[in-house]
């Protein structure tokens, strides 16, 4: 069975790979060529997207507070109108799967298409260059600039551009913090150098050197060398996998690819399609010559797709010489989109998400948390009668304030003694100490099950069991 050639194309020289295209300067950095068509107007378009949303909602304010919060000094966690406390870390842990078996299931279906689309590492790093061509120019143009002798024009432009990074990367930092410190006080404690918590100041200084560095700096080495989904995909591809890849029977047909004139028919002339531009390779953001094959550095961007189209086009060839294809489709076979590692995938990821909405969308955001006084087993008062003590915790999960109100079943004949009435904010904790009272005549038994109900002002209940003890029951 024929199959996607996949080749080590590690060169034994760094320079050696990028001879004569110029991809790489001569200390390894890479220039990437802009590039404009279907696929890069799809990516900017999602990548824009995410970092608007990634900017823009911590500003959002939703019940009083920002519709994302994580406040971790109360421990409360406001996300999107509903509270989460630490009690409901399951809920995470089922959000992680979730995540996980979501990405096993596009990777199966579609490759990479996370890395090249969604990934905050490819925003950021598109950001980046971005700001770069803006300042420094086209991709010939930095390569001059950078091989240039330090002058005061190529200082200033170098000066301009890490300044906007820098800019860039501190509005970064400023967002993130802003999900765990108030934005709207960060940033006036910001400007008035307010800020006294340390950690706050840490994360800052933290997120801002490390967007700086990833998105400035490593680029491609961190989709490369750091990032470990590019290691473990290969798991999850099979031969009906949707990535991108270099139809290689028509690049390579006859005496393979080469230049030539306009018009030239190169079946006739028995010759590739491949003209040997390099420009797959030189608008590649990780460096790649995705002739050379499936590497597992490919994030499945399709900007070589857009790059090859474009060069297609001028030459009056049929595009997708370079495509988002399959190896099936690629040997003239029969693709299988429905597969049975894809449709179980599908389905533990389409139970999970079922069993997660039905879990958030019935949580009970009231907690009832009951404490006997493990100190004695029973008191006697002074009337005669026997008694319990309990401490008595009720948390409004909420983001209202309500009046909540505490009752007891199972024990006939009791008392019980204590406030048993009290109204709590959205977020706050109401720890009460009640006690039981009754009469040693009415204990059928030493111990007997007893149920603590709070009934919230709008007529939500929870339970707590608990247990009386007493002398022997007559």
């Amino acid at each position: 069975m024929s199959e996607i050639p996949i080749k080590d194309v590690t060169p034994v020289n760094i320079h050696e790979k990028y001879d004569g295209i110029a991809a790489k300067h001569k200390e390894g950095k890479l220039y990437v060529r802009s590039i404009s068509g279907f696929f890069q107007r799809m990516r900017t378009a999602s990548l824009w997207a995410l970092m608007f949303g990634y900017f823009a909602t911590p500003w959002i304010n939703l019940g009083g507070h920002q519709a994302v919060w994580f406040d971790l000094p109360t421990r409360q966690f406001h996300i999107w109108g509903i509270t989460f406390w630490p009690q409901d870390f399951i809920l995470l842990s089922w959000l992680m799967i979730i995540a996980a078996f979501g990405l096993f299931t596009i990777t199966t279906l579609a490759g990479r298409v996370w890395c090249g689309y969604t990934c905050p590492q490819t925003a950021w790093t598109l950001i980046f260059m971005w700001v770069e061509e803006k300042v420094e120019g086209s991709r010939n143009q930095r390569i001059k600039l950078d091989n240039a002798p330090l002058t005061a024009g190529k200082f200033t432009k170098k000066a301009v551009k890490h300044s906007l990074w820098l800019a860039i990367s501190l509005a970064t930092g400023i967002a993130f913090v802003g999900y765990f410190y108030p934005i709207r006080d960060l940033v006036p404690d910001l400007l008035s150098f307010g800020i006294e918590s340390s950690w706050a100041i840490f994360w800052l200084g933290f997120f801002t050197l490390a967007t700086y560095g990833n998105a400035g700096w490593l680029r491609e080495q961190v989709c490369t060398h750091m990032c470990p989904y590019a290691r473990f995909q290969a798991v999850m591809f099979d031969q009906d996998t949707l990535i991108v890849s270099y139809d290689e029977k028509r690049g390579e047909r006859g005496s393979g690819r080469g230049t030539r004139k306009k018009g030239l028919d190169p079946v006739k002339e028995n010759i590739g399609d491949c003209i040997d531009c390099n420009l797959c390779v030189q608008v590649c953001p990780v460096g790649i010559d995705i002739r050379d094959g499936l590497q597992y550095q490919c994030i499945s961007c399709a900007l070589c797709v857009d790059a090859c189209d474009e060069i297609m086009d001028k030459m009056d060839y049929e595009p997708g010489l370079i495509r988002y294809t399959n190896e099936h489709a690629l040997e003239g076979n029969k693709v299988q989109v429905l597969r049975p590692k894809l449709i179980g995938y599908a389905l533990a990821l389409a139970t999970m998400m079922l069993v997660f909405g039905y879990t958030v969308l019935n949580r009970v955001p009231l907690e009832l948390d009951v404490m006997r006084d493990r100190g004695a087993l029973y008191t006697n008062t002074s009337d005669g009668r026997v008694q319990n003590s309990y401490r008595v915790k009720i948390m409004n999960m909420s983001q209202q304030a309500h009046d909540f109100t505490i009752t007891l079943s199972g024990l006939d004949k009791s008392e019980l003694a204590g406030k048993t009435h009290l109204r709590l904010e959205n977020g706050e904790v109401g720890a009460l100490p009640m006690s039981i009272k009754v009469s040693s005549w009415e204990l059928k038994r030493s111990r007997t099950d007893v149920t603590f109900t709070v009934t919230r002002d709008d007529g939500l209940e929870v339970h707590k069991e608990s247990r009386f003890i007493g002398p022997a029951g007559r």
